[in-house]
């Protein structure tokens, strides 16, 4: 089962004094320490590189690994005490505080996150006073996020109603939360018990959640490599075009595509393989005058008729 991502935290900032301590450490001897398995450290030692002493970008760790040792070229740069300017304290302090009124925090995380705000805002002294004349308030992903991290760390299964954009539709449905990752969204992979398969949910579609009784019991699943996105079409997907204009060039970013031809006016002819082209009437529809769905026919008219049955509503209000 996937750690929480309290307790990544927690087991990355040991890491790094581990590592200071024990340069050239076998990637082995090292997962063995910390109790996970090779393929998790190497996920964290991906993520130390993009960690600092600064909000700007410099003195990052300079950590990296061969696949059987780990060397830290750079400890002793990033060993000076750190001095936070005014806007890092208050950018801090009023993250520390948001993230503290979460739902379904543990409480011993929140009475710890508290205590190293009030040691924060006494170190910063007249530099966190910005921060108290500012709050942040969470949107449902939030306490979605919240909920699921809880139920991963307490093994629950979790209750949730889930918009399905594809058939525009919500649905109900018990799962068992494996892990929390982020590719561009935040999302939950899990098992469904509803399909009885594994499923990848969005946390901002997510309409309602709610912790269950009972344990939550996956079975055995090799997690899936995400280092290259999170859609992967296959070669037997139904086939889509896409021409978009300049101001919906962003599609060919987001979107896994096999090609992109250059259009005269500045756009793309973007071409795109999925297993459910349904569900790019939506995009569609968001792309407006930016863009539009060339082919197959059946998707374009599909597309027309949704824009066309939108205005109507407009209309005759």
């Amino acid at each position: 089962m996937a750690a929480n991502a309290i307790d990544q935290t927690r087991r990355m900032l040991s890491l790094v004094t581990y590592l200071r301590e024990r340069p050239g450490a076998h990637v082995a001897d090292v997962a063995r320490a910390f109790g996970i398995t090779e393929d998790e450290l190497i996920s964290d030692l991906d993520v130390l590189p993009m960690c600092g002493t600064s909000f700007r970008g410099g003195d990052l760790l300079d950590i990296d690994t061969d696949g059987d040792r780990i060397w830290w070229h750079n400890p002793d740069d990033v060993a000076a005490p750190l001095r936070l300017a005014a806007d890092e304290a208050t950018a801090l302090l009023v993250a520390a505080r948001a993230v503290a009124t979460l739902p379904g925090l543990r409480e011993s995380d929140r009475e710890a996150l508290l205590r190293a705000t009030a040691k924060l805002e006494a170190a910063a002294g007249e530099a966190a006073g910005a921060s108290s004349r500012l709050s942040v308030t969470f949107e449902s992903e939030g306490g979605v996020f919240a909920e699921v991290d809880r139920a991963i760390s307490e093994r629950r299964r979790l209750w949730v109603r889930y918009y399905s954009p594809a058939r525009d539709e919500l649905t109900e449905r018990e799962v068992d939360p494996i892990r929390l990752f982020a590719v561009g969204h935040t999302y939950m992979e899990a098992w469904c018990r509803l399909s009885e398969a594994r499923r990848t949910f969005r946390l901002d579609r997510v309409a309602e959640i709610r912790i269950l009784d009972e344990p939550a019991a996956p079975p055995e699943l090799e997690l899936r490599d995400l280092s290259e996105g999170l859609v992967h079409p296959s070669a037997d997907d139904p086939e889509v075009v896409v021409e978009v204009g300049p101001g919906g060039r962003w599609v060919a970013e987001y979107y896994p595509h096999d090609r992109a031809d250059e259009l005269e006016d500045g756009g793309l002819r973007i071409t795109l393989r999925t297993p459910e082209p349904a569900s790019l009437r939506r995009l569609a529809l968001r792309l407006g005058s930016d863009g539009r769905i060339v082919a197959p026919a059946a998707l374009a008219d599909s597309a027309r008729t949704a824009a066309a049955a939108a205005l109507a509503a407009y209309g005759s209000g």
